[in-house]
């Protein structure tokens, strides 16, 4: 498993914070507690409190999940077709866009959509932890305009590192979905083309005219 930080980053400058977190936009990071000094706690106590916030926990530093309506709109509409799929063959677990999960230690994510295999569950249970300690075989990240593309590079990295097997990126703008088995190995997706399961999900196809359609709904 990857090491962890032995001690608190700190930062000269808001730039250099900006920088390291990949260019994301200030206005989603949190300075409370200071960066750098956030545990895994923060996170999950932001997730259960009064004024709910989803933040994930990136080298102590607290990251706002950004989403927009048509991203979420997207995601309910994949987790219904994925959960169908899972639960008809007793696969394991599918996550929705509040799932927490810890990939190592000090280092908590929040993907859009997140499937775990029963045989990737330590017990081969559900989790009765608020934070679910592995890393899903797939997550699917929908797009915002507030995410960067530098952001999805160390996303996708800090996945696979913890032993992920599969990610989308699913971008509803283009009408694309990337899809990747390892950080940097992709085939790109268009609204003619069928999305696969793979060996995490095998037997799984879902054409992508009939996702991105959902976006042009009307009554």
């Amino acid at each position: 498993m990857p090491a962890t930080l032995k001690k608190a980053r700190t930062f000269e400058t808001v730039a250099d914070l900006v920088k390291h977190l990949g260019g994301i936009p200030a206005e989603r990071i949190l300075m409370w507690p200071p960066p750098g000094t956030a545990k895994d706690k923060d996170a999950i106590a932001l997730a259960d409190g009064d004024h709910r916030r989803l933040c994930e926990l990136i080298d102590g530093i607290l990251v706002e999940k950004t989403v927009g309506v048509r991203e979420s709109f997207l995601a309910t509409y994949l987790i219904e077709i994925l959960s169908a799929f899972v639960r008809a063959r007793n696969l394991g677990l599918l996550l929705a866009p509040d799932g927490l999960v810890r990939l190592f230690r000090g280092q908590i994510r929040i993907p859009d959509i997140s499937f775990i295999s029963w045989e990737s569950l330590p017990d081969g249970a559900v989790p009765k932890s608020a934070v679910a300690n592995v890393a899903p075989d797939l997550v699917v990240e929908i797009l915002s305009r507030k995410n960067t593309k530098a952001e999805m590079v160390r996303k996708r990295r800090d996945y696979f590192r913890a032993g992920g097997k599969l990610f989308w990126e699913v971008d509803p703008r283009k009408r694309t979905v990337r899809v990747y088995t390892s950080p940097d190995a992709l085939t790109e997706l268009n609204e003619a083309d069928t999305l696969g399961g793979g060996k995490v999900l095998p037997g799984f196809r879902l054409a992508l005219g009939d996702l991105f359609a959902q976006l042009d709904r009307r009554k």
